[in-house]
């Protein structure tokens, strides 16, 4: 097998596909967040506000996650498809609720009704929810596992998808980015809407760390398998203490509105607790709860060496451009928002 650095390739494409979902989850985190959070502003303006301060940036953050799809799709091409088949519904709500995102922030200042404006607010935000949530509910089977057969195939019904752990870990997920979006909202706002928003951001905060405990404690208790790497690996356990200690630091910056700071922090969560996805599953990819020899792995799962090396040539030139361009954009529309006749 090929390698690099001595690592093999498979291992590489592993940690490509990571680093491409990690960067979706905290760019289009603070998007999802701020849209769950859009109802809670009552205001005409404060909502356009809330728009604007996503507006610039919100369809350039889904660039990675198309760009993680087709990363997975080319080096793990067995994942993809059994995952895209396995859990055909809920990517195609996932799918759907994209395009009522998109559409709602598109549509709804097009007409100034009060009706039209709300019909689209209340899809926007419900869209946000969702994506989400849909995202935490996959997370949350990929780290349980699947009823994958020797034909690496799924053998259930897409129903068994909706369980109590992919709830928990969607519910979850939904807290963490509505934590991370009103930090970025207290960024781009000012006035009224940004004194309400540092009330939210407390709420935020108290319901992400009482979902969280409550997810960690049920995976401990109920899902064993995914402490497996820490308990024979004892030196791994400074990951889950630097994303405690990331976690308790965000109430701590929040009280001193020190919200350029929490934003990095909650950025760094994200980060972290994606990180202990990794370790827990590597090198598994999906867990088969049929038979551990049906497990799809970033090795019976791979392509070929050769298209590998190749997609790793194109992803060290194509990943720094994408990160270069996001980083402009980011800068260009840095600042408060300030609303004008091409706004939202």
């Amino acid at each position: 097998m090929s390698t690099f650095l001595g690592i093999d390739y498979p291992t590489w494409w592993f940690l490509v596909v990571g680093g491409l979902f990690s960067g979706y989850a905290i760019l289009d985190g603070f998007d999802l967040g701020a849209g769950a959070w859009h109802l809670f502003f009552r205001k005409e303006q404060s909502r356009r506000i809330a728009l604007n301060a996503v507006g610039p940036v919100w369809d350039g953050n889904e660039v990675w996650l198309v760009i993680g799809g087709g990363a997975l799709f080319a080096g793990f091409p067995v994942v993809y498809a059994t995952m895209f088949s396995a859990m055909y519904i809920p990517f195609m709500l996932f799918l759907a609720f994209l395009i009522f995102r998109a559409v709602s922030i598109e549509f709804r200042s097009k007409e100034p009704m009060k009706w039209w404006r709300q019909m689209w607010d209340v899809s926007y935000s419900v869209a946000s929810i969702m994506l989400a949530f849909l995202l935490g509910v996959v997370l949350g089977n990929v780290l349980q596992g699947a009823a994958i057969g020797p034909d690496l195939e799924f053998q259930s019904s897409w129903l068994d998808f909706i369980n109590p752990y992919a709830i928990m870990v969607g519910i979850t997920t939904v807290a963490l980015f509505m934590m991370h979006g009103a930090i970025y909202l207290l960024l781009k706002t000012e006035g009224r809407l940004f004194a309400k928003l540092t009330i939210l951001l407390k709420r935020g905060i108290i319901f992400f760390i009482l979902t969280f405990v409550i997810t960690s404690f049920y995976t401990l208790i109920y899902i064993p398998h995914l402490s497996d790497d820490f308990k024979s690996h004892p030196e791994l356990f400074f990951i889950p203490v630097l994303a405690f200690l990331s976690i308790a630091n965000l109430p701590r910056l929040a009280s001193k509105r020190k919200y350029r700071q929490a934003f990095l922090f909650s950025s760094l969560t994200v980060s972290l607790l994606l990180i202990l996805v990794a370790i827990e599953l590597y090198p598994v990819l999906i867990l088969s709860t049929v038979d551990p020899a049906n497990n799809i792995t970033i090795y019976n799962a791979a392509s070929s060496d050769k298209s590998l090396g190749i997609m790793l040539t194109i992803a060290a030139i194509g990943g720094p451009l994408v990160a270069i361009y996001t980083i402009f954009v980011y800068k260009t529309f840095a600042g408060k928002v300030k609303l004008d006749d091409t706004s939202y």
